[in-house]
Parts: structure tokens; C-alpha cells; sequence
């Protein structure tokens, strides 16, 4: 649908009051989210991060404001049509009892179900291709709930990404998996953005994941946007102790050359000598 949303971002949040009951947990809140960007939002716990993604994936309605996907009022827009266009994979995700990976891919099909057109030989060619994308191709006849932590997250990507969605948007999508596969995770997530021209974005709370994956991170403290733009310009020294209340040092990664925030010593330790 290029060329309806006036050349602008295809999802976009403006002047937006989140709250839960009278919780107010976000007040003149303006976010744009780059077409074909990696955006990640970091910030310290409850300071609106997943409420943010959840009102951007129309998950909760904001009490003000608006959320613009392709130029319109995403409340106005069928269901049938937010979930073609915009996948979410929410923080926690339960898979029903006995289902298989394969099924719980398929499941990523059903936007495109129609009274006329049920499962198709490209609805099949899709979950296969998701789940090979995914590495989980050998696990399909498997039960989701006899698999690790890291095999789960990558079948809930998979059903994600049969839904073939141009944006797609995850709730810290590395919580709870050890550090191998939480570098398994936001590799594949890269490829998704870099190969496939996803518009990701993500919610992370590792800072040194976010600067070395994100091509465009929001800083997020008390409800508002602090910073916006490149991992390079925005992650400063500064920037996390304003954001975090963290003294750092940021200096290159020696892998990648992207900012990696080196906390200050809180106590002077002795060099280990042999």
C-alpha cells in the first residue's frame, strides 16, 4: 500500500496518552517508526516500552492521541487488515495443550483464510518457508510444549513471520533465553530486516544487543521519547545516565564497532595476580 500515507512512515504514533484504568503511563507521546528500519526501544523498567508496542500494535487503545498505520487511524481499520499488514509477538505467548510447531506456525495463516479460500499449497509453502527461515524445519512434528526456551521462541517468530507482514513488532523477544540463544534470536531477527526488507521493531532491555542489532533506537524514561535516531548518536555516555541513572563508559565494540556502554566500577577491585 505505498503511496497512501503521504510518503510518511507506514506506522506512526501522535500526541498519544497511555494508560491502564486510570493509570496514566504515557502523556504527548510522538513516536515515528522508519520504513525498513530495525528500531529498538530501550528504557528502564515501566517506563512505558511494551505499552508504547502494545498501542502501535492496537493492542490497547490509546485514552488520546492517535496511532497512523499507512495514513490511517489504525482503529479504524478491519482487523483482517491490521493483521496482514503488522504482526506482534507479545512478551509471554502460550501455545494450546498437544499442538504441534507446525500447526502453531500454520496458525501465522489464518489473515489470509477467506469464507472462499482455505488452506492453500502457498499457505503450505509458507510454513515451510518460515520455519526453515527459522531453523525449527526438523522440529514440525514436534509438541511446542516438549521444546526448550530457545526452540519456543523461534517457532513464535516462525508463526510470525507466516503471517507475512511487512512490520512486525516484538515484546522483548530475548527474555528468559540464555545468552547463545539470545544472539540466535536477534541474528535471525536481522535477517528478517536485512534480507527480507522487514520493518522490525523490538522492545530490549540489553543495551550493547540493542546498539550492535538496532539501525534506529528510541530512548524511552517516564513516559516520553528522551532520544531518537542511529545507535552511534544516541547511545552516550550521557544519554544512559540521564535515561538509566547509570555512570558508563561507551566505547567501540571490538566486534562490530557499534557503542557498547561499559558501566562505571561501584567499587575499586584489586588486578587478579597469579
Amino acid at each position: 500500500m505505498a503511496g497512501t500515507h503521504d510518503d510518511g512512515p507506514r506506522l506512526s504514533g501522535s500526541a498519544l496518552t497511555l494508560s491502564y484504568d486510570k493509570r496514566v503511563v504515557a502523556e504527548g507521546l510522538d513516536v515515528a517508526i522508519p520504513d525498513r528500519s530495525f528500531t529498538v526501544i530501550i528504557g528502564p523498567n515501566a517506563c512505558g516500552k511494551s505499552t508504547l508496542l502494545r498501542a502501535l500494535a492496537r493492542t490497547l487503545r490509546p485514552a488520546a492521541g492517535t496511532v497512523l498505520l499507512d495514513g490511517r487511524d489504525i482503529t479504524s481499520l478491519p482487523a483482517r487488515k491490521v493483521a496482514r499488514t503488522l504482526g506482534l509477538l507479545p512478551q509471554t505467548s502460550v501455545a494450546p495443550d498437544g499442538i504441534t510447531v507446525a500447526e502453531l506456525v500454520g496458525r501465522g495463516r489464518y489473515p489470509h483464510q477467506r469464507l472462499l479460500r482455505q488452506w492453500s499449497a502457498d499457505d503450505e509453502r509458507v510454513v515451510r518457508e518460515s520455519m526453515e527461515a527459522t531453523g525449527v524445519a526438523d522440529l514440525a512434528g514436534r509438541l511446542v510444549d516438549e521444546l526448550s526456551g530457545g526452540q519456543r521462541q523461534r517457532v513464535w517468530i516462525a508463526m510470525a513471520l507466516a503471517q507475512e507482514t511487512p512490520l512486525l513488532l516484538l515484546d522483548e523477544p530475548t527474555t528468559y533465553l540464555d545468552i547463545a540463544h539470545q544472539i540466535e534470536v536477534l541474528d535471525l531477527c536481522a535477517r528478517l530486516h536485512e534480507e527480507r526488507g522487514r520493518t522490525l521493531v523490538a522492545v530490549l532491555h540489553d543495551l550493547n544487543h540493542a546498539a550492535r542489532y538496532a539501525t534506529h533506537l528510541i530512548a524511552m524514561r517516564d513516559g516520553r521519547v528522551v532520544a531518537a535516531g542511529p545507535p552511534g548518536e544516541v547511545m552516550t555516555a550521557g544519554l544512559v545516565e540521564e535515561v538509566f541513572r547509570l555512570p558508563c563508559r561507551v566505547i567501540d565494540d571490538p566486534e562490530t564497532g557499534t557503542p557498547l556502554v561499559v558501566p562505571a566500577a561501584r567499587r575499586r577491585t584489586e588486578p587478579v595476580t597469579r
